[in-house]
């Protein structure tokens, strides 16, 4: 198992929106997929327009073989357009894979 650590450096302002994109329409997107989740964070202290997020993947070869899919589906890139209308909500993506250390007791 590998672990995706991804983080949205987000619009000012524009929190509320990606937070509903995400409830209502990336994590669809994600369960078509197979897009497993381990869950989802924003900060109580520190930097307050940032979205943290963590996948799982049985392996790198899953990984891009779901993602690129995930990332080329024209209902998907529609929906984005759409919620992106007034314009990005995103200003940067920086992502991690992470596997877990012999002694995590994440595996």
């Amino acid at each position: 198992m590998i672990y995706e650590w991804r983080v949205y450096e987000v619009v000012p302002g524009k929190m509320n929106a990606i937070n509903e994109r995400f409830q209502k329409i990336t994590t669809k997107f994600f369960d078509k997929y197979g897009i497993r989740v381990v869950g989802f964070w924003q900060a109580d202290i520190g930097t307050s327009n940032v979205l943290y997020y963590m996948l799982a993947w049985d392996s790198l070869a899953q990984r891009e073989k779901v993602w690129s899919a995930f990332s080329s589906d024209p209902d998907r890139l529609k929906a984005f357009r759409e919620t992106e209308k007034d314009g990005p909500l995103v200003e940067r993506v920086v992502n991690t894979i992470l596997r877990p250390t012999a002694y995590s007791p994440m595996k």
